[in-house]
């Protein structure tokens, strides 16, 4: 296990149980499809897409959408 790695689980002890388990199934999904690779659904296609274009004009969430968005999620 890297040094990185060990850093990062050790992080983990501080979070509540559920956020545990989330991260712990993030890193099993990822362990099982190591070597696959993900192809985009034609919705996500099209989300990628219009993001890229609001990138190319700047268009971007300010600080307050951002803090916002993670207060709405409880981060």
């Amino acid at each position: 296990m890297t040094d990185l790695l060990e850093q990062a689980l050790a992080a983990t002890d501080k979070l509540p149980p559920e956020t545990q388990d989330v991260l712990a199934r993030m890193i099993l999904a990822i362990v099982e499809r190591e070597g696959e690779v993900y192809e985009l659904s034609e919705e996500e296609l099209g989300s990628l897409e219009t993001s890229l274009a609001q990138a190319d004009r700047g268009e971007f969430a300010t600080d307050e959408e951002v803090a916002a968005l993670w207060t709405k999620h409880g981060l």
